[in-house]
């Protein structure tokens, strides 16, 4: 379980900048990163796209895919992950897009998040993750962990 600290530890040692692409934890993993003194070595920048015009907007998300399959999905956390490396000078990108809640369909539950992490020089990487209706705060916490701990697994693997 990587906090932030040991993941800019890691990405400092790496010579890696970090870049975040939010929507559902709305700025909050960007926020867990520069909480920690000394982060903006590491941090280069956090992209909020809560709406879709913004990810489209600010990240180059496609409309096609929006309309395709929709905003809670792992096209589109690939393509914000993608978007926030082109976008940014940083080599290591995560996105998360998901239903925190209250609320949610039976086709996109309370609680699903998808992921997309770009790491430059490999394969953009998504996956979807069901935390479960435990409640707005909690899906977001929930989301910040494994965010951080993606990115950690990522450096850890580039070693």
């Amino acid at each position: 379980m990587a906090d932030a600290a040991a993941l800019l530890t890691l990405a400092r040692s790496a010579g890696i900048q970090i870049a975040t692409a939010e929507s559902c934890t709305g700025g909050l993993i960007a926020g867990a990163l520069t909480e920690v003194a000394g982060s903006s070595d590491v941090v280069d920048r956090g992209f909020v796209t809560y709406s879709n015009a913004a990810k489209i907007q600010m990240l180059g998300v496609s409309p096609d895919t929006l309309a395709a399959h929709g905003a809670v999905s792992e096209e589109i956390a690939k393509e914000m992950a993608d978007g926030a490396l082109a976008n940014s000078d940083a080599q290591l990108a995560v996105s998360v897009t998901g239903i925190a809640g209250p609320g949610g369909s039976e086709h996109k539950p309370e609680g699903r998040v998808c992921f997309g992490l770009a790491h430059q020089g490999r394969a953009t990487q998504s996956e979807t993750v069901e935390f479960g209706p435990l409640g707005r705060a909690e899906v977001r916490q929930a989301t910040i962990r494994h965010a951080l701990n993606l990115m950690a697994t990522s450096l850890q693997s580039a070693q």
